[in-house]
């Protein structure tokens, strides 16, 4: 017997001794509480955390409500999303006992950000479906990797690309690079007038990263790299480090500036710190197609996106009228007529 239950208070959720046991085991930022309260607090999401109690185990899905669907409790910041679930247990039938269980409370489960490599994206379809819900599963994002595979820094530099190793030759002497790891009020205030003045969009929620970086700094997980020429800041970018990878969340330089590269040696110093004296496994560049991180990183993953639709829901049923006819009023539309409902896990 597997009892599905939902909490909306984090603090039930910190204070439950058998899902503290799980939360314990985060591996990654976007998996602990500190997270999710800082995207409700800073982000204005609203989380909603379902739970599946088995004899063997628990599943843990932290969501967000979206009017009267649910999606992932993620957003920009987020790299990837996926259940937490006891180490050892079968995921199989914790996560259809809330796919059945959610079917009883709305008529869509938005779920972006998935991965595959740990067969996430398989589970969760197989989930869904199995329960009866119509499923499409489909990459729509990558995040780009470098795996380190004991290389010092010397090794790994070397086997870049010849322009990238140019630029590091040509100008690392003029600009000089430290990187933060502790929390600084003049560095992150540097950081902030450096991300005013790049090419970056406004900042969607800079309170939410400040006190990331503030607690990442008191865990000793922060690597601020910060890039000075002639004693001015002029590229910054936030990292952090744990369970021996690297994330990268954030980078930025003063446009002015673009000429002198600052953020490619910026980046070249948090590689040389991450890799020689952090010994990281893995480096973890977010996800995004940009074609600068073909030149740092070496594989990339695909993120996918289920969205699964409630059967019984007359909203499902408009939902797939509006898209047929959207279909149809395009060139060639007929063709695409056939909506392609994957009902069906995503390949092995």
């Amino acid at each position: 017997m597997i009892a599905v239950e939902y909490l909306r208070d984090l603090r039930k959720v910190s204070a439950d001794d058998t899902l503290s046991d799980l939360l314990a085991r985060a591996a990654a930022p976007f998996d602990r509480t500190e997270w999710w309260e800082r995207l409700q607090r800073y982000c204005d999401l609203d989380p909603i955390f379902v739970v599946a109690r088995g004899r063997d185990g628990l599943a843990l899905l932290p969501l967000q409500t979206q009017g009267d669907s649910l999606s992932a409790l993620a957003n920009w910041y987020t790299f990837r999303w996926k259940p937490l679930i006891t180490p050892g247990a079968n995921p199989a039938p914790l996560l259809e006992a809330i796919a059945r269980d959610l079917g009883r409370r709305t008529w869509r489960v938005s779920l972006p950000l998935l991965p595959e490599e740990d067969g996430t994206g398989s589970s969760l379809t197989r989930a869904f479906r199995r329960a009866g819900w119509i499923t499409r599963c489909v990459s729509h994002d990558s995040n780009h990797i470098l795996r380190v595979m004991g290389r010092s820094y010397a090794d790994y530099v070397a086997g870049r690309p010849g322009p990238l190793r140019t630029t590091l030759r040509r100008k690392s002497g003029r600009v000089s690079c430290v990187v933060h790891t502790r929390f600084a009020e003049d560095v992150w205030s540097a950081y902030e007038a450096i991300y005013r003045d790049s090419w970056k969009p406004e900042e969607g929620a800079p309170d939410f990263l400040r006190a990331f970086a503030e607690a990442e700094a008191c865990e000793g997980r922060l690597r601020l790299g910060m890039a000075t020429i002639d004693g001015e800041p002029v590229a910054a970018q936030l990292w952090t480090v744990e369970n021996e990878t690297a994330y990268i969340h954030k980078l930025a330089h003063r446009e002015a500036m673009r000429s002198a590269s600052p953020g490619t040696i910026l980046s070249a110093a948090l590689f040389a710190h991450v890799i020689d004296q952090d010994r990281v496994d893995l480096i973890d560049f977010g996800t995004g197609n940009d074609a600068y991180k073909a030149d740092w990183m070496e594989d990339v993953r695909p993120r996918y996106h289920l969205v699964a639709l409630r059967t019984t829901s007359p909203r499902t049923w408009w939902h797939l009228a509006q898209a047929a006819s959207s279909r149809l009023a395009k060139p060639g539309g007929r063709r695409l007529a056939r909506l392609r409902l994957a009902r069906r896990a995503l390949p092995r």
